[in-house]
């Protein structure tokens, strides 16, 4: 008795393990403290702006305002060396910081000047957590819009990675940026819970607001992603001057897998039948993801046995179903709880979009493989049929973030940059509340105001 004891002990610590590796959370390294004294925007003797941010682990990122971007370190000898976009690629860019100690900023040939911001440190009350904040005011007395950034999905610190902090104030626009619950200095749990991220969201509107006193003009979300399901929630709790998202879905989280395998499937060159049961499983996976792993798992099963031989069964990943799959019903509902973050996943985002009247951008990534576009696009136009405050733009053949990419002989994408006019176009439609007529890149207007 006491060997079958044990036997299922190390049973269950052997699943225990394997849940582990499989669940864990991902989280970023921490920036390399030693670049901190880099990190700033600069303003180079032609007139042109580039910031350089943390990244997580080693080095820094520089942006230009027309998109393009890589990541710069510095070796032992002191020498800068860079990499194109987020490959490996080496970039020719001449970049030189110097060092903390004998700084002596260089950037293809031109000096630079870091601009200086005034910031403002705060911690504020969100739904039940204390939430850290900064608003950061573009120079000079008079009113300015300021832009509140909503997160997308990350668990890092956005007052310590989010580059709109520097790049919008160098544009007279005043930000608002602060630690997801969670994350950074904020007190609780990371969480995915959209009603409470809303709330969150309201609360850093008001504080925003509060802070800027009379320097507080059109102040309104900003973000990227998750935001998208965040911005329309928190809007109808809150009096925000405007709404922009950016490479957000118009569909639930739950679609948001199922597309994703859809796309998998596609890629690997399955199309036609393969897809309609693909879409089975999907639908079997979501089910067991909405219920928070204590329901769905006889349908799951009896997909896995229906289709489980199938030759498109391994191409299968998507957000969650090519994990789901793989385990027991006993395994998913042992450690499946252990892995939910409170994702509100059948979250129908449709009426928070209606119900929002104040201006809306919505920023569409044409080949996003994260957050596929299709359905999304079909409904913003929808919504911007019956609401002329919503403006509905595309970059085609951009991928999640508004990035470019090349595409390797194996289908493998390698991003390279963002798309030249996204940022520009940010910055005139919160800054100006419109965007000129002059095109923003290769951007598609989809539905002007």
């Amino acid at each position: 008795m006491r060997k079958v004891l044990v036997s299922v002990l190390v049973l269950i610590a052997l699943l225990a393990g394997a849940a582990y590796w499989w669940m864990r959370p991902q989280r970023d390294p921490p920036p390399d403290p030693r670049m901190a004294c880099h990190v700033g925007l600069y303003r180079l003797d032609d007139g042109r702006w580039v910031d350089f941010a943390p990244v997580s682990g080693e080095g820094l990122r520089w942006r230009l305002m027309d998109g393009r971007t890589g990541k710069v370190v510095q070796d032992a000898a002191g020498k800068w060396t860079g990499t194109v976009g987020w490959s490996d690629r080496p970039d020719p860019t001449p970049v030189s910081l110097g060092t903390c100690e004998a700084p002596a900023f260089s950037f293809e040939g031109q000096r630079g000047t870091r601009l200086e911001f005034k910031a403002v440190e705060t911690r504020f009350q969100g739904n039940g957590e204390t939430l850290a904040g900064r608003l950061v005011m573009p120079p000079g007395d008079g009113p300015v819009p300021i832009a509140v950034m909503v997160h997308g999905s990350e668990r890092y610190s956005a007052r310590t990675f989010n580059a709109f902090q520097r790049i919008f104030p160098a544009h007279g626009i005043g930000v608002f940026v602060y630690d997801k619950r969670g994350t950074g200095e904020s007190t609780g749990r990371y969480s995915q819970d959209f009603h409470l991220l809303a709330d969150d969201a309201a609360a850093a509107l008001k504080e925003a607001r509060r802070l800027a006193g009379s320097r507080a003009g059109r102040v309104g979300y900003s973000g990227g992603s998750q935001a998208g399901w965040i911005e329309p929630l928190a809007a109808q709790r809150s009096d925000p001057a405007f709404v922009a998202v950016s490479y957000g879905l118009a569909d639930s989280p739950l679609a948001e897998d199922r597309d994703q395998v859809q796309l998998d499937l596609i890629k690997a060159g399955f199309h036609g039948d393969a897809l309609v049961k693909a879409r089975e499983v999907s639908d079997a996976t979501g089910a067991v993801m909405a219920s928070g792993f204590k329901d769905g798992f006889d349908r799951l099963e009896a997909v896995k046995a229906k289709y489980g031989k199938e030759p498109w069964w391994s191409a299968m990943q998507g957000e969650y179903t090519g994990d789901l799959v793989k385990h027991s019903p006993l395994m998913l509902r042992l450690f499946g709880p252990l892995h939910d973050e409170g994702t509100t996943w059948s979250h129908d985002p449709m009426p928070p979009l209606r119900a929002t009247k104040v201006p809306l951008l919505w920023i569409i990534a044409g080949s996003d493989a994260e957050a596929p576009p299709e359905e999304s696009r079909r409904r913003l136009l929808s919504v911007a049929r019956e609401n002329a405050n919503v403006e509905v733009v595309e970059f085609p053949g951009t991928d999640h973030g508004i990035i470019e990419f090349d595409t390797g002989a194996d289908g493998e994408r390698t991003a390279t940059r963002y798309a030249d006019g996204y940022y520009a176009m940010l910055v005139d439609w919160i800054r100006d509340g419109a965007l000129r007529a002059e095109p923003y890149g290769n951007a598609e207007r989809l539905a002007p105001r």
